[in-house]
């Protein structure tokens, strides 16, 4: 069993706090964490065409090491919200099913800029970063998470919030119909999706996207970082049919599904069905990997911790993943010590 921690980054946080939250999670079971060195504005690490926050990172790898834990580089992926990118490059975003550019008009929240997997320049732009991280002498792996496209769907719990119903897959929340979505998918295809009555009933359209992501993942940044040696991992959804997200295709070396009860009206068992449910599809496919069950600490009490954990164990997870390291207060920690030892 193997298990991890998402943890945010700050400028205000010592090395000697670092050293002893290291050494503490380490005692408690913890064995990888994923610090969030791409937060979709700015880098915590030095890079050479990134807004940066601080160079972090590279603090941070030592630390780890020196507690025995993995050290994976969590980047925010498809969401891009720096400004000289969404206001010089407009054209790399996905654009909606009502022709509303997400770099403009994104979707739910100011944040959700997302780039569009089609265009050779994201393609660019991606592989950059990655090959950046790659570089890093030390650095166990590369996680990837909003790996994806705006939910055509929010999880059912989170409509609410947004004064929404979402009963079926409506055009302004569906992406991309941008140029080179829609010739591509002609030249693949032989359809106008713009002369499609109901594009969102079309299965080639939605395998396109599908499509889109996956060659994305296995063509174009996993193997920058495999030929580094490192580890590529993904945070991925349940429902990933919504964000277009196939990932029981994905040549990844292991899948942090976000596994949140609370965002979806469901109990704890659920965590452990959809555990069950991801590892059937990768077996179903040939492309069975470490399953890491991710829990949303912030919907659990210390008891219901230790339930997650435990239906994710007897449902074949290789472990849990907490999100995040700031939820997690002394008595989540004291039962998760007892839970993974």
């Amino acid at each position: 069993m193997k298990n991890w921690c998402w943890l945010r980054l700050d400028r205000n946080t010592t090395d000697d706090h670092w050293r002893k939250t290291f050494q503490d999670m380490r005692a408690a079971g913890v064995h990888a964490i994923l610090p969030e060195v791409f937060n979709n504005h700015a880098a915590w690490w030095a890079s050479a065409h990134l807004p940066v926050a601080e160079p972090l990172l590279e603090r941070l790898l030592p630390l780890a090491h020196a507690a025995d834990l993995e050290i994976h580089a969590w980047m925010h992926t498809m969401a891009c919200n720096i400004p000289a990118i969404y206001e010089n490059h407009a054209d790399w975003y996905d654009v909606s099913g009502t022709g509303q550019s997400a770099a403009s008009q994104p979707p739910y929240v100011g944040y959700y800029k997302f780039l569009c997997p089609s265009r050779p320049e994201v393609h660019e732009f991606l592989q950059r970063r990655v090959a950046e991280l790659a570089a890093f002498d030390g650095l166990d792996g590369i996680h990837l998470d909003y790996i994806r496209f705006p939910d055509v769907i929010l999880a059912e719990a989170l409509q609410p919030t947004y004064n929404i119903v979402q009963d079926r897959e409506y055009p302004e929340y569906d992406y991309c119909y941008c140029d080179v979505c829609r010739e591509a998918f002609g030249a693949e295809s032989g359809i106008d999706i713009n002369a499609v009555d109901d594009p969102a009933a079309s299965q080639e359209w939605r395998q396109f996207r599908y499509d889109r992501i996956t060659r994305l993942v296995n063509e174009i940044l996993v193997p920058i970082g495999h030929n580094a040696g490192k580890q590529m991992t993904a945070a991925v959804f349940p429902n990933w049919q919504h964000v277009r997200q196939q990932w029981h295709l994905w040549q990844v070396d292991a899948v942090l599904p976000m596994l949140y009860q609370s965002f979806y009206n469901e109990d704890i068992p659920w965590v452990g069905a959809q555990v069950e449910a991801g590892i059937r599809r990768m077996q179903e496919k040939g492309r069975h990997k470490p399953l890491y069950s991710g829990v949303f600490v912030p919907a659990l009490d210390p008891a219901q911790l230790r339930e997650a954990i435990e239906v994710s164990r007897r449902a074949g997870a290789d472990g849990v993943s907490l999100f995040d390291l700031g939820s997690m207060t002394d008595a989540h920690w004291e039962v998760f010590r007892a839970a993974a030892n």
